[in-house]
């Protein structure tokens, strides 16, 4: 009910504050001074309605999504003495997290990764890959799970449809305005819209999206750090520092489906501006900060 009330104040918010900076900075006289006014109400509306509801609506299909993507087997009668540790030890991580048993899934793919998603906490779904399980030792897979639990219960997956939905509302809304600035103003329409609204339209979604992107990346990262302590505290901080070491050397760059990418357990590498679009920070990074930290106290 909390993250309910979130999404629906948070959409509020944006079109509360995109309203006032459109009123201070007096874009909507200009506008109106140039022939036929842009409805910015309505076209706020629909900004924030196409903006969270894509968002949400990913998310409420991401455990479908999740499955059919990477053929995830969901495990409901554990059919080895591997499935049925893997059960175990979600469903011990889940209760001391304090939250619903997610659904346990294993996946074909020759990298050592897992992912969590689900629009609840108490309804998610955890999974693994057979590299993941034939890599690492049950000390650093205990870790890995911790993670995803971790997620989980941080309530990762909605917090970041809530900002991919406020960014998406931005990026909408200013692309349109841009569009029909330059259309009434630069190239003088004065009736309906011409070529320069949907040209410039395209553009500013364009560019305004690959700044949205740097802050939906941003916070992809610094959950990342949160997990780790997450899975420090339930399994201990040696575990998990030794499970961040094993994936620096494994070998070729994780598959999973580049939707999925900000789910897994870690991510491809990058440098200089492309460091602003990693989903995940390098792995030393997040060893370090493990490192330094207190055993048993999760980063905030």
């Amino acid at each position: 009910m909390k993250r309910v009330v979130l999404f629906i104040v948070t959409n509020l918010a944006v079109i509360l504050i995109l309203s006032v900076v459109l009123r201070l900075l007096g874009i909507d006289r200009i506008l109106d001074e140039q022939g036929i006014a842009l409805e910015l109400t309505n076209l706020l509306v629909f900004a924030a309605v196409f903006g969270f509801g894509g968002a949400f609506v990913s998310l409420a299909l991401s455990k479908w999504t999740a499955r059919r993507m990477t053929g995830a087997r969901v495990i409901t009668q554990p059919a080895s003495e591997v499935e049925a540790w893997l059960v175990n030890t979600v469903k011990r991580q889940a209760t001391a997290a304090g939250i619903g048993m997610p659904e346990v899934a294993v996946y074909e793919a020759p990298d050592p990764n897992a992912f969590a998603t689900g629009m609840r906490r108490n309804s998610a779904l955890v999974a693994v890959s057979t590299g993941l399980l034939q890599s690492m030792n049950r000390d650093e897979v205990e870790a890995v799970l911790g993670h995803e639990v971790s997620h989980v219960a941080n309530g990762d997956m909605v917090t970041l449809a809530l900002i991919q939905g406020v960014v998406n509302t931005f990026v909408m809304f200013f692309s349109r305005v841009v569009g029909h600035f330059v259309d009434r103003v630069v190239f003088k329409t004065e009736r309906g819209h011409g070529p320069a609204f949907f040209v410039t339209t395209i553009v500013a979604q364009l560019v305004f999206g690959i700044l949205a992107s740097v802050v939906v990346m941003g916070f992809s990262r610094h959950r990342e750090f949160r997990a780790d302590a997450g899975s420090a505290a339930l399994e201990g901080r040696e575990k998990m520092i030794a499970a961040l070491k094993r994936l620096q050397k494994s070998a070729g760059q994780p598959h999973l489906p580049d939707q999925m990418a900000a789910f897994g357990i870690s991510g491809s590498p990058g440098s200089g501006i492309r460091r602003l679009f990693m989903t995940h920070p390098p792995l030393e990074e997040r060893i370090a900060a493990l490192a330094a930290q207190p055993q048993g106290s999760p980063r905030g």
